[in-house]
């Protein structure tokens, strides 16, 4: 007896709800920082190494396992993806001390490891016929869906609802059985599969788009490095700096940079990957130093618009990597480049949550968040240049850009 099997429309709308939990699950503690460092006494380091075990652990997974969906499917890459989230949900829902957050953060990392290069190739595998293009689009508005779920769900469960660092872990929990329930119906669908069998490998990058592979690692570097900033700082600053305590108040302003960026990501379609670019990287530039008035003034106004501003900049550096990186990858290399691209910048997103926890410990928020502003607006100037350098090199050689 076949098993029910979901059809194109319906495996779409799946996979982009993975995409959605990759970020839902990865920012569902964000709001939690502040409980964990009152009840543990914990360092502003503390709470951004338990942010920063989640990225280490994706790169890991994305090392040895990145181009495994290109041969046994994106479906039971994405069911193995999924069950390490719920596994490191439940694992916060009841952790009694900080070793148990780190444990539950890594099983969120392998989670997300596994989830986040096939749900990026399935979005794109299952649209619409002679509509591939608008997958990059759908994906940064899934990423800004689970964004503000984590945010408000998250907000709401801690400032109203007993247990705050417990039950919004519970919820998603659920959100997650469900989510399995339906990935199982999705066809075992994979649109090209490489000869020979799988082996775990370093994800590798095809010929000929190589230029193309660093401009987009780039932007979407710039875009993790602003949500690690956000991710793992937001709350604190909130409450520390701008000296808001309320965390619906606070998960508000974070799903404040969710919603702008998913809106950012609609009014980006029928645009270039280069003219969304430089609107991203503009808007990086000028939001990180919106973020730096707010906190010299302790002003919960500018931090809103701020935070508004960044997510008008995440969309945007996110959607023209990946809008670049899926038109030119091959489509049987198409999950391990995605996975490689993934790699790249969540190394950096460890990297910098580390960074800014360690100068927060040492130096203070205020000076953290200049810093922070800084490297932002750096990388978003470089991926501006890698972009310009690649167009020109294509366009010496003849090709489109």
């Amino acid at each position: 007896m076949s098993r029910l099997v979901l059809g194109r429309k319906a495996s779409f709308l799946t996979a982009n709800a993975v995409v959605a939990h990759t970020i839902w699950t990865s920012a569902a503690p964000v709001l939690t920082y502040p409980l964990y460092a009152r009840q543990w006494q914990l360092t502003t380091f503390d709470t951004t190494a338990i942010f920063a075990v989640y990225p280490v652990f994706v790169v890991l997974v994305l090392v040895l396992f990145g181009n495994v969906s290109d041969y046994i499917g994106r479906r039971a890459t994405m069911l193995m993806g999924l069950a390490a989230s719920m596994i490191g949900v439940v694992i916060f829902a009841i952790a009694p001390n900080l070793s148990w957050i780190f444990i539950g953060r890594a099983f969120m990392g392998i989670g997300v490891g596994l989830s986040a290069g096939p749900s990026a190739a399935a979005v794109v595998e299952f649209s619409a016929p002679g509509k591939g293009e608008t997958a990059g689009r759908a994906t940064a508005a899934s990423q800004a869906i689970g964004l503000t779920a984590a945010a408000i769900v998250g907000g709401a469960a801690i400032e109203y609802l007993p247990w705050p660092t417990r039950l919004n872990f519970v919820i998603l929990a659920f959100v997650l059985v469900g989510l399995f329930a339906a990935t199982w119906l999705l066809p075992n669908h994979t649109a090209s599969r490489p000869k020979g069998r799988w082996s775990p490998k370093v994800p590798s990058i095809p010929n000929g788009v190589f230029a193309t592979f660093v401009t987009a690692t780039a932007a979407v570097t710039a875009a993790y490095s602003l949500g690690a900033m956000t991710l793992s700082l937001g709350a604190q600053v909130a409450r520390d700096v701008v000296a808001s305590s309320n965390a619906l108040v606070n998960g508000g302003t974070i799903a404040l940079f969710a919603i702008v960026s998913g809106v950012a990501a609609i009014l980006a379609r029928n645009h270039s990957p280069t003219r969304v670019m430089v609107v991203g990287a503009a808007a990086a530039i000028v939001s990180s130093a919106l973020l730096s008035v707010a906190s010299l003034f302790h002003s919960l106004a500018l931090y809103t618009v701020a935070q508004a501003g960044s997510g008008a900049a995440y969309s945007p550096l996110l959607l023209s990597g990946l809008s670049l990186i899926t038109t030119a990858a091959p489509v049987t290399h198409r999950g391990a480049t995605l996975s490689a691209l993934f790699l790249v910048a969540y190394l950096a997103q460890a990297t910098v949550a580390l960074s800014l926890g360690r100068i927060a410990t040492v130096s203070g928020l205020p000076t953290t968040i200049d810093i922070g502003v800084a490297l932002v607006s750096a990388l978003a100037m470089i991926a501006l240049l890698l972009d310009t350098v690649r167009r020109k090199a294509m366009k010496a050689t003849g090709r489109a850009g």
